[in-house]
């Protein structure tokens, strides 16, 4: 099996075979997610060629040194956003609207901002307690309070909100004390 080492080393290097290794490994998966979300192949190959060049452009110019997933999971999780990003664009313009041009180079800017603003929760939530991302990941999945009483074994829902509550209290601050937050709020 091959590393996450080899892939962004074959980037760097603009390496064909190792290119040709991510797309023939790695496309099925972002190709299958785009067509059942209102998309079509062209989409899917748009979306991966553009998550490409934005970790492309990370190793390149903003020192991309790890990845802390599988590297098939960071290109199907960039694939996702960027896919419903595109697909939240479709939704605000209406036949009605002026459609704004939006230059490539912009929109890949903010793309690779999104990811990086997503790396930084999915970092600081990874170092919260094991329960409160128990209870953080029911909560983003709209669970009820009272199942999430259920499954986490609490004596109430005001004991779940609370928990939530707190929970949220200390992600946000985790977040917020990065270094790397002001940067990309801004």
């Amino acid at each position: 099996m091959k590393n996450n080492d080899y892939f962004m080393m074959g980037i760097l290097q603009s390496d064909e075979k190792v290119i040709t290794d991510i797309y023939s490994s790695f496309f099925p998966k972002c190709l299958k997610f785009v067509l059942q979300n209102k998309g079509q192949q062209v989409d899917a190959e748009d979306i991966f060629q553009k998550v490409l060049m934005q970790i492309s452009a990370r190793i390149r110019c903003r020192e991309l040194k790890t990845i802390n997933s599988t590297f098939e999971a960071y290109m199907f999780t960039a694939c996702k956003n960027l896919w419903r990003r595109e697909l939240n664009k479709r939704k605000r313009v209406t036949n009605t609207e002026v459609k704004e041009l939006v230059s490539e180079e912009s929109d890949m800017t903010y793309a690779l901002l999104e990811q990086e603003r997503w790396e930084l929760f999915k970092e600081k939530l990874e170092k919260l307690s094991d329960n409160c991302k128990q209870v953080l990941m029911l909560f983003l999945k709209k669970v009820s309070y009272a199942d999430i009483v259920v499954q986490l074994s609490y004596s109430s829902e005001t004991v779940a909100r609370q928990r939530v509550f707190k929970c949220k209290a200390r992600l946000i601050k985790s977040v917020k004390s990065d270094e790397r937050f002001e940067n990309l709020m801004s």
